[in-house]
C-alpha cells in the first residue's frame, strides 16, 4: 500500500494548479521564494525557536523563569510609500530592516525584549528572487533586534496592483516583567530628556518627501479625457524616468544621492535602549515615528508634564534642512512630521542620565542631552 506521506519538496512538485497560474497565481514561485529565503531565516535563531517555517503556526518558548509577572508586549506597523524610493532603485534588501524596526522600536519603548517576528507581503506578481532580497532585510533586521523570524506569508494579488509592486507589513510579540516595564508613571520634573540619533528619516513622512521633490508627480497636459487616456502610458513612462533622475541625482549636502539618502534604513534600537535601561533610572521612551516630535514625545508624558527641550541640541540632519528648503517648509510642519535627527527619546532620572548616555555610546548610538521634563500640559515645548 502506497504511504499518502510525503516531503515538502515532493509536496510541492505535486501542487500546482495551470488555471490558478492563468489566474495570475503561480503557486510554485511561493515555493521557490520559500527555498531561496530558508538561508536568510536560519540567521534569526535563537533560544526558544520551536519551529521552522513552513507550519501553519510559529511556536516559541520564552524563558520565564526568573520574571516574576511576565508581560507580552505586540506591535505591528509596515514601512508606507518608502517603498516607493525601493522600487525606483530596484534595491530590496533593506526595506525588510525598516518593517521590522518600526515594530521593534515600539515595543522596546515599554522596556520590553522582542522574542519573535512575522511580515506580510503582498505582491503583484511572486518574483522569487526580489522576495528573497526583501526577507533578507527581515533577517538582518531581526538579528539587529536579537529576535527570530519565526513566520510569515506572501500573496501574489494580480488585478490589485501593478506586476513590479509590492507591500510589506510586520508583527512582533516581545516580553518584559511587569516591575520593569516602562510607561511613563514615575516621570517626574527634572528628569533629563536624551535624544539618540536616527540614521535619516526612517519609514515617516515619505508622502511628503515625494510631494517635495516631485516623485509620481504626472504633468498635466490639459488634454481632453480621450486624449489624455490615449497618452497615459506615454505619461506614466516619462513619470518613471523623471522620478529615476531625481532619486539618482547626487547632493554635496548629503554626500550621496537623494535616493540612497532616503532608503538608508531606520536605526534599530532595541539592544542600545535595553543596555541603558539595565544600567540607568529609565523613566520613559519613545519612538519618533510619523508626527515627529509633537506626536509622538507626549505620548510618553503623564498630565501636568512637559517635554521642554532645546532646538539647538537637536542633531538634524542634512536631509531634513534639504527637505526644508526644498519644499519651503515650517519649521513647526518639520518637527510634527519628521524624526529632524533623533529617533528615540528617553526622559531618565537626572542622577542616572550620565550612565544612560555610557550605556548608549557604548552601544554605538549617538546620543545627546536634549532637554527635560518641566511642569505644564504643553505636551513639547520646542525653544
Amino acid at each position: 500500500m502506497e504511504s499518502n506521506l510525503t516531503s515538502p519538496q515532493e509536496n510541492h512538485l505535486k501542487s500546482y494548479s495551470d488555471s490558478y497560474a492563468a489566474a495570475g497565481v503561480d503557486v510554485t514561485a511561493g515555493y521557490e521564494s520559500v527555498e531561496l529565503m530558508k538561508k536568510h531565516v536560519a540567521r534569526t535563531v535563537i533560544p526558544g525557536v520551536v519551529s521552522g517555517i513552513g507550519g501553519f503556526g510559529g511556536l516559541f518558548r520564552p524563558e520565564l523563569s526568573e520574571m516574576k509577572e511576565p508581560l507580552l508586549v505586540s506591535g505591528t506597523d509596515g514601512v508606507g510609500t518608502k517603498l516607493k524610493i525601493a522600487m525606483l532603485l530596484d534595491k530590496h534588501d533593506t526595506i525588510g530592516i525598516d518593517a521590522v524596526a518600526m515594530c521593534v522600536n515600539d515595543i522596546v519603548c515599554c522596556g520590553a525584549k522582542p522574542l519573535f517576528f512575522l511580515d506580510y507581503i503582498a505582491c503583484g506578481k511572486n518574483y522569487p528572487e526580489k522576495i528573497a532580497q526583501i526577507v533578507s532585510g527581515v533577517a538582518e533586521g531581526c538579528v539587529q533586534a536579537g529576535c527570530a523570524l519565526i513566520g510569515g506569508e506572501t500573496a501574489e494579488h494580480p488585478g490589485m496592483m501593478p506586476l513590479e509592486d509590492y507591500d510589506i507589513a510586520g508583527f512582533t510579540v516581545g516580553i518584559v516583567d511587569k516591575p520593569k516595564m516602562i510607561d511613563g508613571s514615575r516621570l517626574s520634573p527634572g528628569d533629563v530628556l536624551i535624544g539618540v540619533k536616527s540614521s535619516g528619516v526612517h519609514s515617516n513622512g515619505f508622502s511628503l518627501v515625494r510631494k517635495v521633490f516631485g516623485i509620481g508627480k504626472m504633468e498635466d497636459s490639459g488634454e481632453s479625457l480621450v486624449g489624455a487616456a490615449m497618452g497615459l502610458a506615454v505619461s506614466v513612462a516619462k513619470m518613471l524616468h523623471n522620478d529615476t533622475e531625481i532619486v539618482n541625482r547626487h547632493y554635496d549636502e548629503l554626500g550621496c544621492t537623494l535616493g540612497e539618502a532616503l532608503l538608508t534604513p531606520t536605526r534599530i534600537y532595541v539592544k542600545s535602549a535595553l543596555a541603558a535601561i539595565e544600567c540607568a533610572d529609565v523613566k520613559a521612551i519613545s519612538h519618533i515615528t510619523g508626527g515627529g516630535f509633537y506626536e509622538n514625545i507626549p505620548r510618553m508624558l503623564t498630565p501636568g508634564l512637559t517635554a521642554k527641550i532645546e532646538k539647538t541640541a537637536v542633531p538634524v540632519l542634512p536631509i531634513f534642512n534639504l527637505i526644508q528648503k526644498t519644499g519651503n517648509i515650517p519649521e513647526h510642519d518639520m518637527f510634527n512630521t519628521f524624526n529632524m535627527g533623533v529617533g528615540l527619546c528617553m526622559a531618565v532620572s537626572s542622577n542616572t542620565s550620565d550612565k544612560a548616555l555610557e550605556a548608549l555610546r557604548s552601544a554605538g548610538e549617538d546620543a545627546v542631552v536634549l532637554g527635560e521634563v518641566v511642569p505644564g500640559d504643553e505636551g513639547v515645548l520646542l525653544w
